[in-house]
């Protein structure tokens, strides 16, 4: 049924001033009685005035209300625009934490948290994404873990820094603790623990063995989905536990391997897992680094060298395409999957719901 309104003088005041067509059927829309107007018996909808939030009346009076298609929200001028009872959508979404950097075992891989989230319309979301640890030196460095990822209260653990130390006698061994941990260098002397994982985000690194034969080795850095091996014999390196596979994006990426442990002298360096994780090396090279933007770990290396970077994390959005306000900051790359916009943060940046 359409069905027009007009009003007497411009204005509708009470029932004199309401007049109204009828349809086809002859049965009205919309009816006037002692100043209250009702659509009873009508199940079509009202459709109100509508417009970007740069389109708002210059010169709105108290209880103006409009549909702002920029914050997808109804809203009401009372003094200052206020939005309605705010829509929420469920947003899928994946966040990696950077990387922990090698030393001479693997660096754990950061964090790993996927699933959905709702939003509230009209409301801005901060996302930080995490940088990788820098490389340690093996002999003595400062271990360092990767940042945090953060997307709406939720936060995924940056990856552990690996073990420092040299072959022997060293007092720094067992990896640290993150989203994934970091393996346990190597050592002569003793049989070292890598580093716990977080329950849900990622595993613990490698041990080191506790052989007594050159060359040492190290264990792996702990991956999203496995932990990191560990050394078991003199040329027997730890490889770095495998990532997560994730299609959010469209086509399947992995993301958050460990870094492989590291090789004394001229020994093979154990392999990063698969998500980024970097390569272990030995004592003529500095290890690999995790792959930006996976949170893959750094790969070891032996005395006199330095352990490879963690990788940055990520943080990427799946919104449906019908919600997607189109409103974000810093640079994120957006694409479209099937009824979804992705939007894909290698930075930190902001998306307004």
């Amino acid at each position: 049924m359409t069905t027009i309104i007009t009003a007497d003088d411009g204005a509708v005041s009470g029932s004199a001033g309401l007049k109204s067509t009828a349809d086809s059927s002859g049965t009205l829309g919309l009816v006037s009685t002692s100043g209250i107007v009702t659509t009873a018996g009508n199940t079509g909808g009202f459709i109100p005035p509508s417009g970007t939030t740069a389109q708002r009346p210059s010169s709105p009076v108290a209880g103006t209300t409009r549909y702002n298609t920029t914050l997808n929200t109804y809203e009401v001028y009372n003094g200052a625009w206020q939005t309605l009872a705010a829509q929420a959508y469920a947003v899928s979404y994946l966040i990696v934490a950077g990387g922990g950097a090698g030393g001479s075992g693997g660096g754990g891989a950061g964090g790993l948290l996927t699933g959905t989230s709702s939003l509230a319309s009209g409301t801005t979301y901060t996302i930080t994404v995490g940088a990788g640890g820098a490389g340690t030196a093996v002999d003595g460095g400062t271990r360092t873990s990767g940042n945090n990822s953060v997307f709406n209260g939720l936060i995924a653990i940056a990856g552990g820094g690996a073990g420092t130390t040299s072959s022997s006698g060293g007092t720094i061994q067992v990896g640290l603790s993150g989203g994934s941990g970091g393996g346990a260098a190597a050592d002569g002397n003793a049989n070292d623990a890598g580093g716990a994982g977080t329950s849900g985000q990622g595993f613990a690194g490698g041990g080191n063995g506790g052989f007594t034969t050159a060359p040492y080795s190290s264990g792996g850095g702990g991956g999203a989905s496995a932990v990191g091996a560990t050394s078991t014999g003199a040329g027997n390196y730890g490889n770095g536990g495998a990532g997560v596979a994730s299609s959010i994006t469209g086509s399947s990426v992995t993301y958050a391997g460990g870094g492989g442990g590291g090789a004394y002298f001229t020994g093979t360096g154990g392999t990063g897992g698969s998500g980024g994780g970097g390569n272990g090396t030995n004592s003529l090279s500095v290890g690999s680094a995790g792959t930006a933007n996976t949170g893959g770990g750094g790969g070891g290396a032996g005395t006199g060298q330095t352990g490879g970077a963690g990788g940055s994390g990520v943080v990427i959005l799946s919104v449906p395409t019908a919600n997607y306000t189109g409103t974000t900051s810093g640079s994120p790359t957006v694409t479209t999957s099937g009824s979804n916009t992705i939007i894909k943060f290698t930075s930190s940046g902001s998306y307004t719901a």
